[in-house]
């Protein structure tokens, strides 16, 4: 690495004839990640809901790269329908090597999936664990492919109700939203643990952003705050995008997880970060991921060894 306290963006090797799936990607993180895979020469796959942000996201990375080899995957993560129809159309493509799993919503008032899921639990969650699922055989054809998971460092205080998965007695959406990362860091656990008891040929690994300065925080009232000073603390969306980059092209341990490693692990560049001990808890990871498959009608067939 050109850094040798951490991973850049300019530590990202060639990824010519590669291809990745990167979801949220109109905007924020997403956007980054998209920007600097492209311009390394990877054909990327923008999942994102609305045709007109992806164009316009499109357009902007070809600025940068005009040779840019970019295609919209239309993807509500909110609609299991639409993350079964992503996935087919992704599994199109003569090869995926790394699904980046980067969409997300935090504290939006209580709203309902599709489905009738509390959202930031059904997208935060459920609709990276469905469409994880749905592309896994299609990934595995490519040795050495990787799932990323994008977590936060919300999910160190989180909790997660269990009696009340969708939010039917009660409503906190910040409690909501650190249970929702929780359950990204334990699912991430589980499907490594899985994809290596089968000797699959694909690798799970767990990032977090940081606490990066994007429009995922517009329910918070930040832009409220002292602008200038918050700017000091926060990630850009750039910088934000560093350790999803490192779990999808750079040296990684499988069931890694990675982020920022400067001022308390909300910005800088990316090496290893910390997790909650219920993060890697087997018997929670098992339980997620058997409420999850219940819930989602999706089963990753991936065996318990």
């Amino acid at each position: 690495m050109s850094n040798h306290k951490g991973f850049t963006e300019a530590d990202v090797p060639d990824q010519s004839g590669r291809c990745f799936i990167v979801t949220g990607a109109n905007a924020g993180v997403g956007f980054e990640l998209s920007s600097v895979l492209a311009a390394r020469g990877a054909r990327v796959l923008l999942g994102c809901r609305e045709k007109s942000r992806a164009e316009d996201a499109m357009a902007r990375i070809k600025q940068q790269t005009p040779n840019a080899n970019l295609a919209w995957l239309p993807l509500d993560l909110g609609d299991i329908e639409s993350v079964r129809a992503a996935a087919a159309q992704a599994s199109k493509e003569p090869r995926i090597d790394a699904l980046i799993n980067n969409a997300g919503i935090m504290f939006p008032p209580l709203t309902r999936t599709k489905q009738g899921f509390e959202s930031q639990f059904g997208v935060n969650h459920l609709g990276v664990f469905a469409l994880t699922a749905l592309l896994l055989p299609k990934l595995a054809e490519t040795p050495g492919s990787r799932i990323v998971v994008t977590s936060s460092i919300a999910h160190l205080k989180a909790k997660i109700d269990w009696d009340d998965l969708n939010a039917e007695r009660g409503y906190a959406k910040q409690e909501r939203y650190q249970a929702s990362k929780l359950a990204n860091a334990l699912f991430f656990f589980e499907l490594d643990r899985r994809l290596r008891a089968t000797r699959s040929p694909v690798t799970a690994i767990g990032v977090h952003p940081g606490v990066a300065s994007t429009s995922l925080g517009r329910h918070m009232g930040l832009a409220q705050l002292a602008g200038p000073i918050v700017g000091l603390l926060l990630n850009s969306a750039a910088k934000g995008a560093w350790p999803a980059l490192l779990a999808a092209t750079g040296p990684v341990k499988p069931g890694g997880y990675y982020g920022p490693i400067g001022f308390g692990g909300i910005r800088g560049v990316a090496g290893e970060a910390k997790r909650a001990p219920q993060a890697t808890n087997p018997v929670l990871a098992q339980r997620l991921w058997d409420v999850s498959v219940a819930m989602t009608g999706i089963d990753p067939g991936l065996p318990t060894v």
